[in-house]
């Protein structure tokens, strides 16, 4: 038996559900003059309560312009200022909106429920023509409240975590696998990771292909500490993993990004081990700062910069309707073999 589709929602039924007419609903949404303030909260509630919003393709087409995207990030300020990775995105990001002269609008948030408020604000006071969604989590409200509004959105995340939202992607799992293998060519048998908040959706991943890997190459030993990327965090997890005497002691250890690797190097000098004779240390997300440390950290490079500017050029897609959803993958991380990283002594 096939379902009988829902009807779609239109302006003539928000201004019905608020009892007013559709050039009002117009007024209030172009925030135009001639409304009383009370007329317009009705009108918006009505449309919340029906899941409705103004179609930004239609305008777009018809000749409106786009000149506002969003970027939400749930990080502390401070840990934003010090990530080069996300720096890196958001230059990429940056370069293709100024082709289209268009700005980012970029909000820092606690928690996804404020994320989730600040895009349907963002949305529905017309703020924005689209949003870059960042950092998804197993069941992310976010797919839902795009779906209801409308909104049209590139997600950064793997397919299974953006419930079919045109997504780009890197694949995390077989980088997580290549760093494995080839610390244990090197002759690693005892391999730690220090990982990233267990609650987002790569960390997740990365998590299952390290313990894959870790058990496809019967490791002696194999570990693995979630943390915040800070730099505080990882120089404690290092700390933890390396008090250890040997055979309990890792001697290799990869990082979920740069500036932890950074920080373990810190620690191992603290700790009189020696990088890479004592422990080998593997960073994810090549930046400037693996190549000024001493000795230079091996990492798993990728084109930060490009994978921003593919984002921004797939939502321009999405917001001018070019093609169905989809979700693509760009090239995945590539091993960059340094001084940090050597076989076991």
């Amino acid at each position: 038996m096939t379902a009988t589709p829902t009807p779609r929602v239109t302006i003539k039924d928000v201004a019905a559900r608020a009892g007013v007419s559709k050039g009002a609903v117009s007024l209030a949404f172009n925030h135009k003059p001639g409304l009383s303030e009370a007329t317009r909260d009705r009108i918006f509630r009505a449309a919340r309560e029906l899941g409705w919003a103004p179609n930004l393709t239609a305008r777009t087409l018809a000749g409106s312009r786009v000149d506002v995207v969003g970027l939400a990030v749930c990080r502390p300020a401070r840990m934003l200022g010090l990530e080069p990775w996300y720096m890196e995105f958001v230059s990429g990001v940056e370069s293709v909106l100024a082709e289209h002269s268009c700005s980012l609008l970029l909000r820092l948030v606690r928690n996804l429920d404020e994320e989730v408020g600040v895009q349907e604000s963002w949305w529905r006071g017309r703020q924005i023509g689209g949003s870059i969604l960042v950092d998804f989590r197993a069941g992310d409200p976010r797919v839902g409240l795009v779906e209801r509004l409308g909104l049209p959105v590139v997600a950064v995340g793997h397919p299974s975590l953006t419930g079919g939202l045109t997504s780009v992607w890197t694949d995390d799992a077989t980088a997580v696998t290549e760093a494995v293998r080839y610390l244990a060519a090197l002759g690693h048998r005892r391999i730690a990771r220090v990982g990233g908040a267990a609650d987002l959706g790569h960390t997740a991943i990365r998590t299952a292909a390290f313990d894959e890997a870790a058990a496809a190459l019967a490791l002696a030993g194999a570990w693995q500490v979630a943390t915040d990327f800070s730099g505080d965090a990882g120089a404690r997890a290092t700390r933890s993993l390396l008090t250890a005497a040997p055979p309990d002691r890792p001697t290799a250890i990869v990082y979920d990004n740069d500036v932890m690797a950074v920080a373990g190097l810190s620690v191992a000098a603290e700790m009189g081990l020696r990088v890479p004779a004592d422990v080998s240390l593997l960073a994810w997300d090549d930046s400037q700062l693996c190549r000024l440390t001493h000795p230079t950290l091996s990492a798993m490079s990728h084109d930060v910069h490009g994978f921003g500017a593919e984002v921004a050029r797939t939502l321009f897609g999405v917001i001018s309707g070019d093609g169905a959803a989809c979700s693509h993958p760009v090239p995945t991380p590539v091993l960059t073999p340094r001084g940090s990283t050597a076989p076991p002594r």
